[in-house]
């Protein structure tokens, strides 16, 4: 999939970058959004086909075999979570494609897009407020906080092989430096 400008948004879960990715799609309107798919329940505030296409695990697994995904990870055990190709082809038709993506799904799109995709490592300013983040969310049990929070230490291990890391300290500054960041790929 050549001649597609890709800009992802990683980062281990609660350190904010469905928050910034909301934000540069509010600044930037020609920025097209992917949604994702995912195998586990939708939350009460999540709209299928708007937040993710919420998909059953044999779907899904339909999904991958007939090549429908450009990149999909098992998460946690069967929440499988992917980037359909068909999102990207239809939605960089419009204009350049935003991810919402975890670290390993943001590692294949970089490998499958070289130059053609910019990845932005959203980090928390410390592990601390992750696990702070995660608890204010209320949606974790003992047992899924403790599966986020060791994710999210290989995931930090990860940071720097992006090509850049934004740290969200303080969100108008994150937001800030990752706009900064997509114009200036988008111009390059």
């Amino acid at each position: 999939m050549p001649d597609q400008n890709v800009v992802v948004l990683t980062a281990p879960s609660g350190a904010g970058k469905t928050t910034i990715a909301h934000r540069v799609l509010e600044e930037m309107p020609e920025m097209q959004f992917s949604v994702s798919a995912t195998t586990r329940d939708a939350r009460s505030d999540e709209t299928d086909g708007e937040d993710y296409y919420f998909l059953s695990l044999d779907e899904f697994q339909r999904r991958i075999d007939h090549g429908d995904l450009l990149e999909y990870e098992e998460v946690y055990p069967d929440q499988l979570y992917g980037t359909l190709r068909s999102e990207i082809e239809t939605k960089s038709k419009e204009g350049p494609v935003l991810l919402d993506i975890d670290v390993d799904g943001a590692t294949n799109v970089k490998e499958a897009f070289g130059d053609d995709a910019l990845v932005l490592f959203v980090a928390p300013p410390s592990k601390e407020e992750l696990q702070n983040r995660l608890q204010g969310r209320g949606t974790e049990d003992d047992r899924s906080m403790a599966d986020r929070l060791a994710r999210a230490d290989r995931e930090l291990e990860k940071a720097d092989t992006f090509d850049g890391v934004v740290v969200n300290d303080e969100l108008e500054a994150a937001v800030q430096e990752t706009l900064d960041r997509i114009h200036q790929f988008l111009s390059s």
